[in-house]
């Protein structure tokens, strides 16, 4: 039983999600507000309290399939956190992850500050579910 963690990396903030010991269900858990110095510390220390073995880094791409620059940065911060935690690191399309997070919101009245409090933490959870998915459909197939 591994638990994997999933990162909605954004410029202001990252998302953070875990899943169940059996690879099933993302929770999202935290938003780490990345102008605080000691964010990759935090994330350490989660990694290690959930007993985390990889982890899923949303990878923004443009509609039509390419990489952009923030899609490098993720990519860049996807490697140099997979060399820190010694962890393998898979990076998952991420379109509309957040624009899908936000439509929910939306549909389920909660106010614009509410809102903004959740969607990363949602949007993360949103990446890892999908790759959890994919990964027992495969096993399956």
């Amino acid at each position: 039983m591994t638990r994997i963690m999933g990162l909605d990396l954004g410029e202001k903030r990252v998302g953070v999600a875990i899943s169940d010991p059996m690879g099933w269900t993302a929770q999202g858990v935290e938003v780490l507000q990345r102008d605080h110095l000691d964010w990759i510390d935090r994330l350490a220390q989660l990694i290690e309290d959930y007993e985390v073995e990889a982890l899923v880094v949303g990878l923004p791409r443009n509609m039509d399939g390419s990489i952009g620059e923030k899609g490098e940065a993720c990519r860049q911060l996807g490697q140099e956190l997979g060399e820190r935690f010694q962890i393998p690191v898979e990076l998952w399309d991420e379109r509309l992850s957040t624009v899908a997070v936000e439509r929910t919101l939306i549909d389920a009245d909660l106010s614009r500050r509410k809102r903004r409090k959740v969607v990363d933490r949602m949007a993360a959870s949103w990446i890892l579910q999908g790759y959890l998915e994919a990964r027992r459909r495969n096993r399956d197939e």
